[in-house]
């Protein structure tokens, strides 16, 4: 028989243990902060995405002098109202660069009322619960505290 000459190539089970280790603890420093990076990223877009809404509902005022009403609803950026107040579709494919309209972040409806509580229109969001009201993550993003 041969004896061998030359050394194993390899780890050992306790260097394998080791970078385990080691990775574990570079996870649970930098989670919380990549984590916490998740929700901010859903307010960031649930108001970019309030901005431009309302930047349709501004060219919609223009063509017809007058915002949508709360029963014709955000529905008709994208396409021509069936009822209520006769609106000229003014610009092809409608205000709106869309298929539909965007939910948000959270899989919600942006909501919309005209005349607002705090302006001409109120568009909102209800934020991360899905509720009126609340705090941090879970509070109204609205058009009226962009």
């Amino acid at each position: 028989m041969r004896s061998r000459s030359r050394p194993l190539n390899g780890f050992t089970l306790l260097e394998i243990m080791i970078v385990v280790v080691i990775l574990s603890l570079l996870v649970g420093m930098l989670a919380p902060n990549i984590l916490g990076r998740v929700d901010e990223a859903r307010v960031a877009t649930t108001k970019t995405e309030i901005s431009t809404i309302m930047q349709a509902l501004e060219l919609y005022r223009l063509d017809n002098y007058y915002y949508p009403t709360t029963q014709d609803g955000l529905e008709v950026l994208i396409s021509k109202p069936s009822g209520g107040q006769e609106a000229k579709m003014r610009r092809e494919g409608g205000y709106l660069k869309r298929s539909g309209l965007p939910k948000d972040p959270w899989d919600g409806d942006y909501l919309y009322l005209s005349p607002g509580e705090n302006g001409p229109f109120d568009l909102y969001s209800l934020g991360a619960d899905g509720e009126e009201d609340g705090e941090g993550y879970d509070a109204d993003i609205g058009s009226w505290n962009l």
